[in-house]
């Protein structure tokens, strides 16, 4: 009985059909180098090795190139125009006339930002300028006011030329106005002394100007010479008794012809 149970403890453990099989499936589970299965071949663990390197290591990433780099770094503004095409179009607004347009500032960029505080600057002084012109044309042209001038504010270099050529501009329209006007009180006055000024700042009128200045003159020696005959021929006649006298006028026509014969048919009648 005691032999029985020797022989019994000494032998070996039989295991259970298929635990070796599935304790090496277990290992091999779990990446263990050492478990050699049917088919798990050295080409095979260094294929499987290398796969997993593969998915395991994070795929280089790629750096932008200087191109790319330059069109992040414009200043772009997601979903809106970038400054460049803001400043294209409000280029174009002014081009057609449309001074109202500015150019929003305060920009990160600071080449950008003062862009557009110098073209806001610019249009600004044409938008003033031409308000200025349309002011000017109504108060003088219209309203008969001669003394006023387009002005500008503290401006220098060819701004300063536009507003003083505009402002001489005027000066010269008002001047022969101004001159008629004085002549014709004078002459309504019963000063035919006055004539235009035919120079202008030391400078000869031409043109229209000139064509106005000598009609008002010519239209002022005729009233003074017809006045002057008339005059001497009522004295002569009238005062001194010296009948027979005849106005002499040169160069008449019109009415002042008929108003010179009148006065000899006159002056005729009474010898």
């Amino acid at each position: 009985m005691d032999d029985t149970k020797a022989s019994n403890s000494s032998a070996p453990r039989k295991r259970a059909p298929g635990q070796k099989t599935a304790r090496a499936d277990a290992v091999r589970e779990a990446g263990h180098p050492s478990v050699r299965t049917p088919g798990n071949t050295a080409a095979n663990q260094v294929s499987a090795t290398g796969s997993s390197r593969a998915t395991a290591e994070p795929a280089p990433t790629r750096r932008p190139s200087a191109r790319g780099r330059a069109s992040s770094g414009d200043g772009l503004r997601a979903g809106g125009p970038s400054p460049l095409q803001q400043l294209l179009a409000a280029l174009r607004a002014v081009q057609a006339g449309d001074f109202s347009v500015r150019l929003p500032s305060g920009a990160q960029d600071v080449v950008m930002d003062e862009i557009a505080r110098a073209f806001n600057a610019v249009v600004t002084l044409n938008s003033t300028l031409t308000h200025e012109i349309v002011r000017v044309e109504r108060v003088v042209g219209r309203e008969g006011r001669m003394g006023e001038r387009v002005t500008l504010g503290d401006v220098r270099g060819d701004w300063a030329t536009s507003v003083q050529s505009i402002n001489a501009l005027i000066g010269d329209l008002v001047q022969p106005t101004t001159e008629v006007a004085r002549v014709l009180v004078a002459v309504a006055e019963g000063d035919l002394t006055q004539k235009m000024a035919l120079e202008i700042d030391g400078q000869p009128v031409k043109g229209e100007f000139l064509r106005i200045g000598t009609t008002v003159n010519a239209m002022v020696d005729q009233l003074n010479s017809f006045a002057a005959e008339v005059t001497r021929v009522a004295k002569e006649v009238g005062t001194e008794g010296k009948l027979g006298g005849q106005a002499d006028v040169k160069g008449v026509s019109g009415v002042w012809k008929d108003l010179t014969d009148n006065v000899n048919v006159l002056a005729g009648n009474l010898t």
